[in-house]
């Protein structure tokens, strides 16, 4: 494969991560194998590498969700800023840390994941609760260790977002999509500092891919910022790529 095919690929996956990502999770389980087998990276620099599309993707993803109405950071800080602390956490963990032994569990992670996605699917289609009042004691340790393994590894992160915001905190799923992007979009820039630092960027093949994931998040938040059924169709993704990862990591 000539550089010209594979940046061909590297860009046509990443818009698909980059939709994927946005309307659910996940996507980064291709724009990894992208860098690793496509582009050949090594682990550790794909992960970092990895965090500049999405930290493009994730910023134009909530910036779309915001001017249409679908994001409320001030009603949310209570919930973004426990994640972006744990996720600086993750991240320095990260750029010092292997985390190819965390493959060995993570598929087991997702079937978890599957399972609570599956149980009571209109848990998942309901309105944002604004008379729900989530314990501090409760979300704040929860949000903290969600944001540290965002930082730390990042894959599967948006869908354990949204097990956390829709079934726990009671948020609608759009919303708790947008949220999801803005949250990523700050601690991700975060992250790419750290890595930076550690020489753990190829900034022309994140950039390569950025142009995929930027374009694929922005036209997803779009879609569903606008679609009287995002929700359902968002719902079905989820379980959809919930499925599609579990199939890849148990038969290879």
């Amino acid at each position: 494969m000539t550089d010209l095919e594979s940046y061909a690929v590297a860009i046509l996956g990443a818009f698909i991560a980059g939709g994927i990502n946005t309307l659910a999770g996940n996507g980064s389980a291709i724009t990894l194998t992208i860098l690793t087998e496509v582009l050949g990276l090594p682990p550790n620099t794909a992960n970092g590498t990895n965090r500049i599309g999405i930290f493009t993707q994730s910023a134009i993803s909530s910036w779309v969700f915001f001017n249409n109405g679908k994001l409320d950071v001030d009603r949310n800080k209570k919930f973004i800023i426990p994640i972006i602390i744990g996720a600086i956490a993750g991240g320095l963990l990260a750029v010092n840390v292997s985390n190819d032994q965390f493959k060995a569990v993570f598929k087991f992670m997702m079937v978890f994941m599957l399972i609570a996605v599956l149980v009571k699917p209109k848990r998942w289609l309901r309105n944002t609760d604004f008379d729900f009042k989530p314990k501090w004691y409760v979300y704040m340790p929860l949000l903290f260790g969600l944001g540290f393994y965002g930082g730390f590894i990042q894959m599967g992160m948006g869908i354990f977002f949204l097990i956390i915001m829709v079934l726990g905190m009671r948020v609608n799923l759009i919303e708790s999509n947008a949220i999801k992007g803005f949250v990523i979009a700050i601690y991700t820039f975060l992250v790419i500092l750290l890595f930076h630092y550690k020489g753990m960027i190829d900034w022309k093949l994140g950039g390569i891919m950025a142009i995929g994931q930027t374009l694929g998040g922005y036209l997803t938040a779009k879609f569903a910022s606008r679609h009287k059924k995002a929700d359902q169709i968002a719902y079905y993704v989820l379980i959809i790529v919930l499925l599609l990862a579990i199939g890849k990591l148990f038969l290879g």
